[in-house]
């Protein structure tokens, strides 16, 4: 029974460890696709947030003030992708493929820059990472340490959660998201500023993503590498049509992709399966999903599609 108890804190804690990088980025997704905008560049923005994350921590110390630069990076590379998409009209898909070749190749080429042509950022200490929830009180390796003592932001994804439903639909901005990305003229109309509620949709889209790579990099792992994101980001996107646009959704299934991530350690742990295959998991699943469930998300309607100011 001890044992039972002992592994399913373990899974538990994996699972935190897991899932916050997939649910920030996720809820920063529902921002820009209920507003009408795709950005598949999640992934780049994660990845420059990862850098940033890093970065800033190892010349400062701090990862609060890392972890918030994390997603500023982001938001920077959301703007672009605003300015692209939204003022632009240009093909949003292509916009955020170029974006995640932009992004990693920036912090790729910052990285060798700021230390010693390395591709990776020395190791980031301790006491520079983000700060645990009840470090030190419970024993380490019992059920209550497994449990509380993860990374702070990791238990603030999911009140942000309880924000962005808020935010969603009990307050004007968003009924008017919504409504922008269902029917852009008719908002138009009634003299709503589809291009100013888009640019916020899509920037919070960016800095969300930014922070959900920089809890991986001052978290998960303790310094970045170009591979350190490894698919978290359209793991994410995933995430959201599996939870039919709705942050609530996004939530549940982040949790069963970050349970999921959380069986692949447990799994590799023992040793008698090829890593490989293990290393699979996460994915296999995301696109078992993918088939399952697709079909019945009902997408915005103007979804996709750039938004030209009648005259």
């Amino acid at each position: 029974m001890d044992t039972i108890i002992k592994d399913l804190g373990l899974l538990i804690n994996a699972t935190l460890v897991a899932t916050p990088p997939l649910l920030y980025a996720a809820l920063g997704s529902c921002f820009s696709e209920r507003s009408g905008v795709v950005n598949i560049g999640i992934e780049g923005m994660m990845t420059i947030g990862a850098f940033t994350g890093a970065a800033v921590a190892l010349f400062t110390g701090n990862g609060w003030f890392a972890f918030f630069c994390g997603g500023l990076a982001g938001a920077l590379f959301g703007l672009i992708h605003a300015i692209a998409c939204v003022s632009l009209g240009a093909d949003q898909t292509i916009s955020g493929t170029a974006i995640n070749f932009l992004a990693p190749g920036l912090a790729v080429f910052l990285c060798k820059a700021m230390f010693d042509n390395s591709t990776d950022t020395p190791p980031i200490d301790t006491a520079s990472k983000l700060p645990k929830l009840l470090d030190g009180v419970f024993p380490v390796g019992s059920f209550a340490n497994n449990v509380f003592s993860t990374y702070i932001p990791a238990y603030l994804c999911f009140v942000l959660v309880l924000v962005v439903w808020f935010v969603f639909y009990k307050t004007r901005f968003g009924l008017r998201l919504r409504a922008v990305g269902e029917h852009p003229q008719a908002c138009d109309t009634l003299g709503i500023n589809v291009f100013r509620v888009r640019y916020i949709c899509v920037i919070i889209s960016g800095f969300l993503a930014g922070l959900g790579g920089a809890y991986v990099t001052l978290a998960t792992i303790n310094q970045f590498r170009p591979i350190v994101i490894v698919g978290q980001g359209f793991i994410a996107i995933a995430a959201v049509i599996f939870g039919k646009f709705t942050p609530q959704g996004a939530m549940r299934a982040c949790l069963l992709f970050g349970l999921c991530s959380g069986l692949k350690v447990m799994a590799g742990s023992g040793n008698t399966i090829s890593p490989n295959l293990i290393s699979m998991i996460p994915y296999v699943v995301t696109i078992i999903t993918l088939v399952l469930f697709v079909g019945h998300a009902r997408v915005p309607a103007a979804n996709g599609k750039p938004y030209i100011k009648s005259k």
